[in-house]
């Protein structure tokens, strides 16, 4: 799309300063694209990336199949991901032992956002993409959203565009570099690449793209079902733009010395087994399902696409059973910004904990459990929600997940709410920020609701 009238690029690439974001933040009304011009881009998106996904079983996926001795679900080619059985005991949550599915992805994607000045004000490279598992078609997602087995092209599709802005960024330009986990649930041992690299002026916006202020994008964070989980997480690790004065609840080095003692004192075991023999989980024609119907089933699809580097593919999806809450309690302590993180162990994470929101569950995941164990925090959380400063239902990772969305609520408080156990600690708005620039220390539940948080 041409703007009607673009500002002219800076002709050198510079990594934006705290200032340059703060403007690109103020940016509500736009840059190169009015919210006029963003608003009819988006819409010719929708229409341009049709995409039929339907349901299919699983004798009907193309390069997909149950391994003969493990029952594991794998592509021919070894590569993209495989579902295979996982034995976890814990001493973390109200469940000691259990047996699951679990989607074992090992290679490292790459989740990056591309920067370039307009008259001095950054801009991000945002991309219009539909996925099989989004319940609404297209979203916005970060400039490159690849698997090594894409943009390695395995499935022999077209290039990935802008890879090489990422894969060889020029000297100076990288703003962030950290790899970061995804869902610990779901996932195991899954990591990729965020990134946010800053570009020179012979970089165009393609068909399926757009330059956008970040004010323009903390806008539609406000939406419904509009900014992907992809983005989310890289635009958590943009630097913060503004500036806090500093007098923390708790020093630095006590927030990293707590991360380490609840890695160091929590105990989670897991052992894979084939898929075939998971414990309490069937393997049907058309779903891999738990016996009481909980939790998340395995299904597959068959999906055709006008606008994807392939265009029609099979593919297994995990389906979640219910909407998931996912709230960050935030307050002032001596007039500085602090969430109240919670320090979460799931079998699927790298470093046993990582911080969580203060409240992070799935009610259907508990109905069946006793009163005493529902989340701490989770009546504190309900009780304020008619006036949180965010509430937004978001889409988790449709390429991987189908349907699968989480209420993802901010909640402000005066309130001096007691920390009820050594799992949760007040952490400032500033710590957080540093905490993102290395990986494994917030979960991408907990990297949304910052990145929503700024957003405000």
């Amino acid at each position: 799309m041409t703007p009607t009238s673009a500002p002219a690029p800076s002709p050198s690439v510079r990594t934006p300063t705290a200032a340059a974001l703060a403007a690109s933040a103020a940016a509500v009304d736009g840059g190169v694209l009015s919210n006029a011009e963003l608003a009819a881009w988006l819409e010719d998106r929708r229409r341009a990336q049709t995409q039929r996904v339907e349901r299919v079983p699983f004798a009907e996926l193309d390069g997909w199949a149950f391994d003969e001795r493990t029952g594991d679900l794998r592509h021919r080619s070894g590569g993209f991901f495989a579902v295979h059985g996982l034995r976890v005991s814990s001493d973390f949550g109200p469940v000691p032992a259990w047996e699951q599915p679990i989607i074992d992805q090992p290679e490292i994607g790459i989740l990056g956002i591309a920067l370039r000045d307009f008259d001095g004000i950054p801009h991000l490279l945002m991309q219009a993409k539909s996925e099989p598992g989004n319940v609404n078609g297209v979203q916005l997602s970060p400039t490159v959203q690849a698997t090594k087995s894409n943009y390695m092209r395995v499935h022999g599709g077209s290039k990935v565009p802008y890879l090489e802005c990422f894969r060889r960024p020029g000297p100076g330009s990288v703003v962030a570099d950290v790899l970061q986990s995804e869902q610990g649930s779901w996932f195991l041992r899954k990591r990729n690449r965020n990134m946010i690299v800053s570009v020179g002026s012979g970089i165009e916006a393609g068909e399926d793209f757009a330059w956008l202020t970040l004010g323009q994008v903390n806008a539609l964070l406000r939406e419904d079902n509009l900014v992907n989980m992809d983005a989310r997480t890289v635009l958590s690790c943009l630097p913060d733009w503004r500036t806090h004065a500093e007098e923390a609840a708790h020093p630095d080095t006590d927030v990293r010395s707590w991360i380490t003692r609840r890695r160091a004192e929590h105990e989670v075991r897991v052992t894979p087994v084939g898929l075939a023999e998971t414990k309490d989980w069937t393997v049907g024609e058309t779903e891999v399902a738990h016996v009481h119907g909980r939790y998340f089933s395995v299904v597959a699809v068959d999906v055709a696409s006008a606008r994807r580097e392939v265009r029609a593919w099979s593919q297994p999806l995990l389906k979640p059973h219910g909407t998931g809450l996912a709230a960050l309690v935030v307050r002032r302590l001596n007039g500085v910004p602090h969430a109240l993180l919670h320090a979460r162990a799931e079998p699927g994470f790298v470093s046993v904990v990582e911080l969580g929101p203060t409240v992070q569950y799935t009610p259907e995941n508990y109905a069946h459990l006793s009163a005493d164990s529902r989340p701490a925090y989770l009546d504190e959380v309900l009780a304020r929600r008619a006036g949180a400063v965010y509430d937004v239902r978001l889409s988790e990772e449709g390429g991987r997940f189908l349907h699968a969305e989480s209420h993802y609520v901010v909640v402000e408080t005066d309130d001096e709410l007691p920390v009820v156990s050594d799992e949760f600690r007040w952490v400032s708005l500033r710590q957080v920020d540093e905490l993102l620039r290395y990986g494994h220390h917030l979960n991408v539940q907990a990297r949304t609701l910052i990145a929503a948080w700024r957003s405000l």
